[in-house]
């Protein structure tokens, strides 16, 4: 593994033949000669594999390209760790950019910050009409405790794939876990804020689309996850950090009890709510929820 500034992009490809070419557009012309580009089909279903074989005649010999069978996002990215020639690591999904400039942004920020550990970046969010938010990082705390209690309970430090970059010394405290279809950058982003050196680059470096389709958005995969994304997150960080642990599975189950209304299914919703309200009472105080979930209670289910 090389131990300068060069950097791995790796970017994961399940039926986006659609968006996959804007994406590797946007990644070629900021690469220079020792950086990778690694583009991996996770058994897409469409034309991917034609869309990259057209990519490779428009950039030759610019990127790697593997095909492995259907896996997950988790999956893929832990094959983007393994093959990667380089130690800094970037994961881009297929339906994003990177924005431009970033990558000189990048070199820039490490070139200043050699002991940094993970790069968090600014991004432009995108929606599907295509208006544009733009969301800068701007306070990093200063302990594991505060960090981690900023990014999962506070949500006041938001970190986005595509807009970080990740030494591979911190995949040592684990990998992805294959198990989760979704959210399964949680674990390793909490158990980086929890031991190693971070730093901020508030410009942005990746344009995020937003949209329905989108395994962000899936509520089957969330639900196969379940509250068992609490025990993954927290056997990754240490003792004094599992203070954290209650306020965090009462979170779970409050985003699980709604995005199973939002998908109408209320048997689960209706399991949800209850398992927050058992792990700490005091969410009936949240009156949203409570208000969802009388509703619900009613035969009202309306997301």
């Amino acid at each position: 593994m090389s131990g300068s500034t060069a950097i791995t992009i790796v970017i994961p490809a399940y039926n986006y033949a659609k968006t996959l070419g804007r994406t590797v557009r946007s990644v070629v012309p900021q690469l220079n000669d020792d950086d990778e580009l690694l583009i991996i089909d996770d058994g897409s279903k469409d034309h991917t594999p034609q869309v990259i074989e057209a990519l490779k005649v428009e950039f030759p010999g610019r990127f790697t390209a593997l095909r492995k069978d259907n896996g997950g996002l988790a999956s893929v990215r832990n094959l983007g760790i393994e093959m990667a020639r380089h130690d800094w690591l970037i994961f881009l999904d297929a339906d994003d950019e990177m924005a431009p400039d970033s990558m000189a942004l990048i070199r820039a920020h490490l070139a200043e910050n050699a002991g940094s550990r993970m790069v968090i970046g600014g991004h432009w969010s995108v929606d599907q009409a295509g208006r544009r938010r733009q969301h800068s990082p701007d306070k990093l705390p200063q302990t594991p405790i505060e960090r981690v209690k900023s990014y999962l309970l506070d949500k006041a430090l938001s970190i986005s794939n595509g807009a970080c970059v990740m030494h591979r010394s911190i995949f040592q405290a684990g990998n992805y876990p294959e198990r989760f279809r979704n959210a399964e950058d949680i674990p390793v982003f909490a158990q980086t804020l929890a031991a190693y050196p971070v730093t901020l680059l508030p410009e942005p470096l990746a344009m995020i689309h937003k949209h329905s389709d989108s395994l962000r958005h899936d509520f089957g995969s969330s639900l196969a996850g379940g509250v068992e994304l609490v025990d993954e997150v927290f056997k990754r960080l240490p003792a004094e950090l599992q203070q954290l642990r209650a306020a965090f599975y009462q979170q779970r189950c409050l985003s699980l009890f709604r995005s199973a209304c939002l998908a109408g299914d209320p048997v689960a919703a209706k399991r949800f709510y209850c398992q927050a309200v058992t792990s700490d009472w005091r969410v009936l105080l949240k009156l949203s929820y409570l208000r969802k979930a009388i509703r619900l209670w009613m035969g009202r289910l309306d997301g």
